[in-house]
């Protein structure tokens, strides 16, 4: 790639910041800048609801590179900088700054941003969200000031965080609509598994229920009930940021549109992370995922695909979760209605088990409970294809390569 070109990366996220890295490494040598619009150099996030906000990791650490790291590597990054407009015709991005940057190749890496509450009294002090790094600091000083949270929503955040406040002696109640806990992502067999652990470690768990009000006191329910609490924390689902995208032209559905390249139909255009909406080679479908492992692995391809290098996107979803003793990791993906069967290999009861979910006769996503390095062998045998006997894999005498 000749050395007078210039790659402008917009969100200095995960998925920005491995990208500029994977740039250098592939031996780019052209001008890199890098745009976010927070006032901290790029992070990770999982620390933020684990052990950052648990007191148990430093806030140093979740640092995606060093601090001389940018200047070293010939990065212009700029924080605290927002992009508020693309024109592609004249291939510059605009900032609220009002100074313009002209690219050859772009990347959008501008991840996503809390769902809000569109609820009265959803705007009191007390009401807190987790996305970025001062959120974090501010919870954690507010688990130092509160003896009673309640949680809205009982998704991956919302549990992290409730395990977290039981940590520090919070008393923490979690409100959820629907049933169970993560009952859309997991189904309710394995659901049930995380509102077991949560109530066994003293978390109210209050599912099937309607938040109305937020007041002094608390959380109004829509049957009257009042839950009392001195801090609110909400977490209710992101939402990709695809405003910048939309506005320039480019197709957006859930999140920004990218073939398997991670390209939009603007050939000088790309996208990574939560973002995202990429079309999926093995899955036969778009899928736009949220986490971790997916803004790393994708900012790195995204990189690649920039310096005109035939790569594909083809990964399977990975996730992992820390709850108090239970350490999780899943990789696959279930469409909604695909799975017709869940098979448990192991000890469900005392949290050292692997959970399939089949469709068909196939295995179309794993996930393991306190067991590890085996992520490998599942995504084999989920890429395979092939049909299995439930009944040997659920044997944990048999190998899952034997399966």
């Amino acid at each position: 790639m000749a050395s007078e070109e210039t790659f402008v990366i917009v969100g200095a996220s995960l998925a920005g910041a491995t990208a500029v890295q994977v740039l250098r490494e592939e031996g780019f040598t052209g001008r890199l800048v890098l745009l976010g619009a927070e006032p901290n150099r790029p992070y990770e996030r999982p620390p933020l609801s684990k052990g950052l906000l648990q007191g148990t990791s430093a806030r140093e650490d979740v640092f995606v590179h060093p601090s001389d790291w940018y200047a070293w590597n010939d990065v212009d990054l700029r924080l605290g900088t927002t992009v508020t407009s693309i024109d592609r015709a004249a291939k510059t991005v605009t900032c609220d700054d009002g100074q313009t940057v002209g690219y050859d190749r772009l990347l959008l890496a501008t991840g996503s941003e809390p769902r809000r509450l569109r609820l009265p009294g959803a705007d009191r002090d007390q009401v807190v969200y987790l996305r970025q790094l001062e959120d974090c600091d501010r919870l954690r000083i507010a688990f130092g000031e509160s003896s009673r949270v309640a949680i809205i929503g009982a998704g991956w955040i919302g549990l992290e965080v409730a395990a977290a406040a039981r940590a520090r002696g919070l008393e923490v109640t979690v409100l959820e609509t629907a049933d169970l806990p993560l009952l859309r992502v997991l189904g309710p067999e394995v659901a049930q598994v995380f509102a077991d652990l949560h109530r066994a470690h003293g978390v109210h768990l209050l599912t099937g229920v309607q938040v109305a009000v937020l007041t002094e006191e608390g959380v109004e329910l829509v049957d009257g009930t009042t839950v009392p609490a001195d801090l609110i924390v909400v977490g209710v689902g992101i939402a990709p940021v695809v405003t910048l995208a939309a506005d320039a032209g480019l197709a957006v559905s859930d999140g920004v549109d990218v073939d398997e390249h991670l390209r939009t139909a603007d050939p000088a255009v790309f996208a990574a992370g939560d973002v995202a909406n990429a079309l999926h080679p093995t899955l036969g479908r778009r899928l736009r995922v949220e986490h971790w492992e997916n803004a790393r692995r994708q900012g790195a391809l995204a990189a690649r695909s920039m310096l005109g290098q035939d790569v594909v996107f083809d990964r399977l979803p990975y996730f992992f979760s820390d709850q108090y003793e239970l350490g999780m990791e899943y990789v696959g993906y279930v469409a909604p209605g695909a799975s017709d069967r869940v098979v448990f290999r192991g000890d469900v009861a005392r949290h050292e088990f692997i959970a399939f979910w089949l469709g068909g006769g196939r295995v179309l996503a794993a996930m393991t409970v306190n067991r590890w390095d085996l992520v490998g062998d599942l995504e084999a045998l989920i890429v395979s294809a092939r049909e299995v006997d439930p009944a040997r894999l659920s044997d944990p005498a048999i190998g899952l390569s034997e399966v």
